[in-house]
């Protein structure tokens, strides 16, 4: 078998920034081809790879705005700015367009295996080989001189195979909570918005301070059976392995909270969070960040902690302050501009009705029982993941040797 290589990021891949993207073209649904931004890489899908996005366009648009696709295989990064200190590495899985605050690696495959190339880059520290203090950026030129220890190509693919075996299980896992996750939603929009429910052809719609609803059902606000809790700790008081959620934690749209740090992190006051409790984010709630705590911590005090007033409240509580239409109206009533702030003093005027208490227990059970699939997945991930980046530095350094292991590759 060959020796393992000392060689440049210059000579394993070539390098190139991503396009302008102009602000008529975002946000659109449709299109040939994705473009992501550096936020688009924090939804649930795109943990590892590229599978979704939140704008799309046209290939008449791509030709207009002259920017050119990364091809499948290209490992791509953020730039420039904050983002740039997460680390934060991902794997296309398609021609994709990228944002021009984000960078592509395309590997060379006649020397490097894109899997391997992926998680070698994720191992390496990016922001280390960045310029600027206030505002750190990277640069082709200096970024192409870092070096790399590289094995034969056979040993990269065995590599990549065993690292690509949990990624697999943890996107496997991932795209079964966003199935939840969507069933939860349509059953909330069938029942609470259309009034389609079981039975609901032999239920007259009658006039409400809400509009029209269903004969029996309550018309009300959010406020009649959701409080706001505010349980304020000062760091001192905190133990330093406590789970500690900040925005940067809580997912876009999806409400599986698997991230955490720990307080140790912690220097202001922070809340106090239950589990089973829901996280909603204030700071600008466009950004669409609604979680269920799967353990008990504390949270930033940018979000707010979201209690049912009655456990047979959870499931429609839930559902609703993590619906569309919910989210639309935290962000149109929220105040301020450069960094907008969701009030939970409006929020509990949020129109609600509330079906019979036995509509309510079908509905309950539906939802109460995804969640708790979905816990059951968080935790799964967790512990591939902990595997996963347990095994990342010791065979991308050799410490583990699988020469002659047999692992299927492709």
């Amino acid at each position: 078998m060959e020796p393992w290589k000392q060689m440049t990021l210059g000579e394993l891949c070539t390098l190139r920034a991503g396009s302008a993207f102009k602000t008529q073209y975002q946000g659109q649904s449709e299109g040939e081809i994705p473009f992501i931004k550096v936020s688009d890489m924090n939804l649930p899908g795109n943990q590892i790879c590229i599978r979704e996005a939140n704008h799309w366009v046209s290939e008449d648009v791509r030709a207009e705005i002259k920017a050119k696709t990364f091809p499948k295989g290209t490992t791509v990064f953020a730039k420039i700015g904050e983002a740039l200190k997460q680390n934060r590495v991902r794997l296309l899985v398609r021609d994709t367009l990228i944002d021009n605050n984000m960078m592509g690696a395309l590997p060379k495959p006649d020397v490097v295996d894109p899997a391997f190339f992926y998680y070698r880059l994720s191992e390496f520290d990016i922001a280390s080989t960045a310029t600027g203090t206030a505002l750190p950026y990277l640069t082709v030129s200096t970024l192409v001189q870092s070096r790399f220890t590289i094995p034969p190509l056979p040993v990269q693919r065995r590599i990549a195979g065993i690292l690509s075996a949990y990624d697999e299980l943890i996107e496997n896992n991932t795209r079964r909570i966003q199935i939840l996750e969507r069933m939860a939603q349509a059953l909330y929009r069938e029942w609470f918005v259309n009034f389609r429910f079981p039975g609901h052809a032999q239920v007259k719609l009658v006039a409400s301070p809400l509009g029209k609803i269903s004969q029996g059902w309550i018309p009300g606000t959010l406020g009649d059976i959701a409080a706001e809790v505010r349980r304020g700790v000062n760091p001192d008081d905190i133990e330093p392995e406590t789970p500690y959620i900040g925005l940067e934690h809580i997912p876009r749209k999806s409400i599986a909270l698997s991230e955490w740090g720990t307080a140790k992190e912690v220097q202001s006051t922070k809340l106090a969070f239950k589990k089973g409790e829901i996280l909603f984010g204030k700071i600008r709630p466009y950004f669409h960040k609604v979680g269920v705590a799967v353990v008990d911590g504390v949270c930033s005090t940018d979000a707010i902690v979201i209690v049912p007033k009655k456990p047979e409240h959870f499931a429609l509580v839930l559902a609703c302050v993590s619906s569309e239409p919910f989210v639309s109206h935290a962000t149109q009533t929220s105040q301020g501009t450069k960094m907008p702030r969701a009030n939970w003093d409006v929020l509990t005027k949020y129109p609600l009705p509330v079906p019979p208490a036995k509509l309510l227990s079908i509905f309950s059970e539906s939802v109460n029982n995804a969640v708790g699939l979905i816990e059951n997945l968080v935790f799964k991930n967790r512990n591939l993941r902990l595997t996963r980046d347990l095994l990342l530095p010791k065979l991308i350094s050799g410490a583990l040797d699988v020469s002659k292991l047999d692992i299927e590759t492709s």
